[in-house]
């Protein structure tokens, strides 16, 4: 009987989280109700009680009554939640998760789903839904459902998405439980990244990579997909990095939109995982429909209806430069960074909008001297980033590097 572990404050949302279990087992789940209210007495009973959620995260429950903070309680509840659900999956007690609830209990509840391995079912309906959603979601597979109505008793709103919810994760949950063949070959795994302006480089990259038998995964560098990446190779689902595509480290400088976090463009190299990078889409700084409005005098570029770009300017370069020298100069695996010489996108192509062979010099010259003297090769190429050229080469590079670990392996 697959297992479908349902957390929430059921101080507040014991009614419906008593619902949902009711539902779920009609549909043949068996349920772990995980209790991590603090205030009030449970509503129901749960199968984890809040006291034990407290311990996993090192406190207790009146240590956190004392000190009346909602943030602090909230923050302790999430970090005991994650340790509770990670002990359950190693159990084999998990085959989804489902929690829904507001703010609070969207934060504590993603948290303990973001501590599941990516494959293992995630729902959390929320009324937060309707906003910006990374926070919670994270780099992991979580899927959001808007609640429409807040998780406030069961009416003639709420019934219906909680139905759907819970026929959504018992199905979800029957399929994980029933396993997922692998796929032929176990193949060495890739993690390549991607944006829209760097994508005939890097589809060429990818094709040669699947010709000489590596599986690729492709991350689209919008912030989430960013995360995913860096949350994959510390999990150890990657072989190797292949990493052209650098928007969100200009987004994060300037202020854009679609970041990943500090860690981005880290953890390959902290944890010897061989890398290949370059620098695509540092040329630029993406938006929404408009950009703010201190930015409208800089070089601004309608991509399409729902993103807007400008240029990134000399002194960004610079920084930029600094940045991914600082972020690759310490790597304990092998690392190469490829410069293209002649664009870093689709935009900054010759002919492109964005073209600008002074700027980009600002931002090798700044790379360069960031990375004199370390163990990171550096290779540069008179082409821009999107010749099929530059991702084959930079795809042969990746595997001259793994090949002597996967002979080693095989041996």
């Amino acid at each position: 009987m697959p297992f479908v572990v349902l957390i929430g404050t059921l101080d507040t949302k014991g009614l419906e989280y008593e619902w949902l279990r009711e539902r779920l087992n009609g549909l043949g789940m068996d349920v772990v109700l995980v209790d991590t209210g603090v205030l009030d007495p449970p509503w129901v009973q749960p199968d984890v009680s809040r006291d034990e959620v407290a311990r996993a995260a090192g406190t207790s429950l009146a240590a956190l009554r004392a000190q009346g903070d909602r943030g602090v309680a909230v923050t302790a509840m999430a970090r005991g939640a994650a340790a509770v659900v990670a002990r359950l999956h190693r159990e084999g007690r998990v085959h989804g998760v489902l929690s829904v609830g507001g703010s609070g209990n969207s934060a504590i509840s993603t948290n303990a789903m973001r501590a599941l391995p990516v494959g293992v079912p995630k729902l959390m309906v929320s009324s937060m839904t309707s906003g910006d959603v990374s926070t919670y979601i994270g780099g992991t597979d979580l899927t959001m459902m808007y609640s429409v109505v807040d998780i406030a008793g069961i009416n003639r709103i709420s019934v219906r998405v909680l139905a759907n919810a819970a026929d959504a994760i018992a199905g979800m949950a029957t399929g994980f439980a029933a396993g997922t063949p692998a796929p032929p070959g176990g193949r060495a795994v890739i993690g390549a990244t991607m944006a829209g302006v760097t994508t005939p480089g890097v589809n060429a990259a990818r094709e040669l990579l699947s010709v000489l038998g590596y599986e690729v995964l492709v991350f689209h560098t919008t912030g989430p997909g960013g995360r995913s990446l860096e949350a994959m190779a510390a999990g150890g689902m990657l072989t190797a990095v292949l990493d052209p595509t650098l928007l969100e480290l200009s987004n994060a400088l300037v202020g854009g939109v679609g970041v990943a976090g500090p860690d981005r463009l880290e953890t390959a190299g902290r944890l010897g995982i061989p890398q290949v990078v370059s620098l695509g889409a540092l040329d630029m700084v993406k938006f929404g429909p408009e950009v703010p409005e201190r930015f409208r005098h800089r070089h601004v570029h309608a991509h399409n209806p729902s993103v807007t770009l400008i240029r990134t300017n000399a002194d960004e370069c610079a920084e930029l430069g600094r940045t991914v020298a600082a972020k690759l100069r310490p790597a304990t695996g092998p690392t190469a960074l490829f410069i293209p010489l002649r664009g870093l996108s689709t935009l900054g192509s010759p002919g492109g909008p964005y073209h600008d062979p002074a700027l980009d010099a600002v931002l090798f010259d700044a790379v360069r001297d960031g990375l004199a003297g370390s163990p990171v090769e550096m290779v540069e190429m008179d082409t821009d980033i999107n010749d099929p050229a530059f991702g084959r080469a930079m795809a042969d590079h990746l595997h001259l590097m793994l090949t002597p670990a996967i002979r080693a392996a095989a041996s």
